[in-house]
This record gives C-alpha cells, structure tokens and sequence, in this order.
C-alpha cells in the first residue's frame, strides 16, 4: 500500500513538472481575422511575472497577409455585348444573277445587285446575351481556357428597298416602295471557346486577350419593314441561310474595359443562292474578367 502511494505522489510531481515546463515553453498565440494573420510572439522564458518594460521588450505583434486562393474554375453570369455590325461582300453578282435566289419582280425595280445591300453602318447593329461564361485554370491562373453559351443576335438596317421573301422558296428582290425602316434580323444560340492570356492574374487592371472560335445555330431570321403604304410587316423564314455559323473570336481586356470581335468563316447564306458574304462585329463586352 505504501508503494502505491509513493507511485502515486511521483507521478504527480513528474505531472505537474512537465504541466510548469509546459507553460514555459509554450509562447506564440495566432489569431485569424479574415484574409490576415496575427502573430503574438514571446520572446522571454521566465517564468515569474515580467515588469512592464520587460513585457514591452518580451512581446512582439505582427500582421502577415494571407494570399488569396484563386479557384481554379471562375463562372460569370449574364454577360452582354454591344456593337456593329457589318458583312464583307464577295459575291459575284453577274453569276448570281443567273440562279433563281435573286428575282425582279417589276422591270423599274431593277435587278438586285451590290448596291441592294448597302447598310446605314450607324444602326446595324450586334447584342449578344451570354448566359453564363467560366475560366478553366490551365497554367497558374496566366493561361485559362474560356467557355460558355449565349445568344448572338444581329440587325442589319439597309438603306435600299431590299427585301426577303419565302413564297415558297427563299428569294430577295428590290422592292417598288420607300421605308422607313428596313432590318434583317438575325439570330444565333452559340458556343465560345477562347485560350484566354492573362498577364496580372492577381489584379483586374492589367492586360488580358483571348482567341478562338465559335459555333452558333441558327434559331430565328426575320425581315422587318414600315412603311406608309404596308404599315408594320415582319416576314419570317430562314431565307437560305445556312444553318450553322462558325467564326473566329477574339476579346481584349485592359483594365475594366473589354472590346470583343467575331468574324463569320462560313457564308451567311446556303451555296444554292450564289452570294457570298462573311459577317463580322466588333464592340464592347460587359464582363468581370
């Protein structure tokens, strides 16, 4: 009994030796505060209670920043685009004139030729509404790989009396009748895929530029006119459009400000109507990154 009493009271004594030790030893505390870290370091080892000019000369307090931890996925929702638009004229008219996509209707009228598709460049214009677009990290945060879905929409204002008509196939001609307005509009669901370069990854006032390529279906086409003598009309119909629109696409960020561009490598139209023109835009886009 005796010796167990003993190995108690040793044990004890050894407990609270190593709970002293402890105590002594254990002198650094760090508190998190959000994005920042606070160190309060002791210096001293005594153990009896220091002066104040001890304590001033025992403790230090320093803040250390935390970097920030950048996702390697990013998503930005609703993203809009406003620009011009335009379309790069290659058709051989002469040719053209020869298939049956191009009528004349009334022989004062005259043939639909380049000048039919002259627009008033101020009002042509292009809206893009990206549902969503998102960054995948490739390269420590400088190389990323952009994505997203969205609506190209484009509105070509003419400043002729060119008009579309499906009765019952597709065909253009030169109208008897002065607008006040004349638009075609036309509509595309689309895929952007960029590499995108960004050279501040931990800063949005620095220089960043993409380039890639997109594919945009064909989701709705119409021919809007007013007049005096017709009112309001909108014709609709795919008029010989092709229905899948690839482009190169490119943006360049400076800072906030984002410009973007696109332009068409296939034709607007099918290769039944003979005529060859490759749309293309430019403007500001209203994104985050």
């Amino acid at each position: 009994m005796k010796r167990l009493v003993c190995l108690l009271m040793l044990a004890s004594l050894t407990a609270t030796g190593f709970a002293q030790k402890d105590s002594t030893t254990n002198n650094t505390d760090t508190v998190k505060v959000g994005n920042f870290i606070i160190i309060k370091k002791n210096k001293g080892n005594t153990v009896s209670e220091p002066t104040e000019s001890q304590r001033n000369k025992s403790y230090e307090l320093r803040v250390e920043r935390r970097p920030r931890k950048r996702s390697n996925v990013s998503t930005n929702w609703w993203i809009m685009d406003l620009g011009f638009a335009n379309m790069r004229d290659n058709t051989d008219y002469t040719a053209a004139q020869t298939g049956g996509y191009f009528k004349t209707l009334r022989a004062a009228d005259g043939p639909v030729n380049q000048n039919s598709y002259k627009l008033i460049n101020g009002k042509s214009s292009n809206v893009n509404i990206w549902f969503f677009m998102q960054k995948l990290n490739l390269i420590n945060h400088v190389v990323n790989l952009k994505y997203g879905l969205g609506l190209e929409m484009y509105n070509y204002r003419f400043d002729t009396h060119l008009s579309f008509r499906k009765d019952p196939q597709p065909y253009v001609f030169n109208d008897s009748i002065a607008f006040t307005k004349n638009k075609l509009y036309v509509e595309y669901l689309t895929v952007p895929v960029m590499l995108n370069f960004n050279t501040t990854p931990d800063s949005r006032r620095g220089l960043s530029f993409s380039a890639g390529i997109s594919a945009g279906y064909l989701t709705n086409s119409h021919n809007k006119q007013i007049s005096g003598e017709r009112g309001k009309q909108k014709i609709k119909g795919d008029f010989n459009f092709e229905p899948w629109r690839v482009a190169a696409i490119g943006e360049l960020g400076l800072g906030p400000v984002r410009l973007y561009g696109s332009y068409s490598l296939n034709r607007l139209q099918k290769d039944v109507t003979r005529v060859e023109q490759y749309p293309y835009t430019v403007g500001i886009r209203f994104s985050n990154w």
